[in-house]
């Protein structure tokens, strides 16, 4: 149930924050770097914040909830840098380094992204692997992708 609980909190975070960083942030005179800078924060503490917790409180419970076995040290390890990335987003957001620290942090973060998103679809399709995170993280992905293309494109170029 607290797996449950977690999900619905990480998806819940995430989409709030992508709701209130355009509502805020398309306001302003440079609307693709406030966006950027208030979406990075909300989006990695929310993905990989509560990822970290969950895996690192809660880690045989998240893996039997995504078909997983426990994987001992290696997962620890990656719980671990999920919970990196969302100390130093709340570093360099808190800290002001900029807009380029910002896309460093948020272009980083969605390269696991990204490679998470082929890691579940791969389990789904060649290990018939059907649990929830398998079949979502490829599509929420993409949707986060889609959420995150107006400001990094723009700073970007």
């Amino acid at each position: 149930m607290i797996i449950k609980i977690i999900e619905i909190i990480r998806i819940a975070g995430a989409s709030f924050g992508i709701y209130w960083s355009y509502y805020i942030g398309m306001s302003t005179s440079t609307p693709e770097e406030s966006v950027l800078h208030l979406l990075s924060p909300w989006i990695i503490v929310s993905i990989a914040g509560t990822s970290a917790i969950e895996g690192l409180f809660f880690g045989k419970q998240a893996a039997a909830a995504h078909g997983f076995k426990d994987g001992g040290n290696y997962a620890t390890q990656s719980r671990i840098a999920l919970l990196s990335y969302a100390v130093i987003s709340l570093v360099v957001y808190f800290a002001n380094w900029g807009t380029n620290a910002e896309l460093t942090i948020i272009l980083t973060f969605m390269f696991f992204m990204f490679f998470s998103a082929i890691n579940h679809g791969y389990q789904a399709v060649a290990h018939k692997n059907y649990h929830w995170a398998n079949l979502n993280r490829p599509f929420l992905t993409a949707l986060l992708i889609g959420a995150l293309w107006y400001p990094v494109t723009n700073v970007l170029f």
